[in-house]
C-alpha cells in the first residue's frame, strides 16, 4: 500500500513540465508599497515618493522587487490545484528558491497574477519536495515582473 506522500509524488511527477494554472489578478497599490517600505525600512524614493518618481524612466512609483516576490504565497493561492495531490497533507513549508529574476518593475496601480509550471519533484518521505517555476505577469505588459524557481516541501500523514 502506498503512503500519501508516494501517491502525491506520483501525481506531482506526472505534472512536470505542465502548467499548473494561472491565478487571479491582484492590484499593487501605493498603500501596499508604503506598508512594505515601513516593514523593510526601504524608503527609496522610487517606491514611496510619487512626485520624485515622475522624473524617473518609470514615470511613477514602482513596487519593491521583494514585495512582488513576497506576494507569491498570495498569488499562488489563487491558482487552481489538483486536490488529489494534497490528499493526506499535514502542512507545507517554504524551502527556498533556486533562482529569482526581477525582469520588469511593477508600476503602482498595476495588476499582477502568477502562472506556475512544475519543474522538479522529489520524494523525501514524509515530504514531497516540489520546485515550480513561478512567473508573475503584469497586466498589459509583454515582460513579466519576475520569474522564480520556488522550492516547497509538503508533509503528508
Amino acid at each position: 500500500m502506498s503512503t500519501n506522500a508516494e501517491k502525491a509524488y506520483a501525481l506531482f511527477h506526472a505534472s512536470i513540465g505542465k502548467e499548473e494554472g494561472v491565478g487571479e489578478w491582484f492590484e499593487i497599490d501605493q498603500a501596499r508599497i508604503n506598508q512594505f517600505a515601513e516593514v523593510t525600512n526601504d524608503h527609496q524614493f522610487i517606491h514611496v515618493d510619487p512626485e520624485a518618481a515622475k522624473s524617473t524612466p518609470f514615470g511613477t512609483t514602482i513596487a519593491h522587487g521583494f514585495l512582488t516576490l513576497s506576494m507569491l504565497t498570495w498569488l499562488d493561492a489563487s491558482i487552481p490545484k489538483d486536490p488529489a495531490q494534497y490528499a493526506g497533507m499535514v502542512m507545507g513549508v517554504n524551502y527556498g528558491f533556486d533562482k529569482v529574476r526581477f525582469v520588469s518593475p511593477v508600476k503602482v496601480g498595476r495588476r499582477v497574477r502568477c502562472r506556475s509550471v512544475a519543474a522538479v519533484v522529489e520524494l523525501k518521505e514524509p515530504w514531497v519536495q516540489t520546485t515550480r517555476t513561478m512567473t508573475v505577469e503584469i497586466e498589459g505588459e509583454s515582460k513579466p515582473a519576475l520569474v522564480a524557481d520556488w522550492i516547497t516541501r509538503i508533509m503528508y500523514g
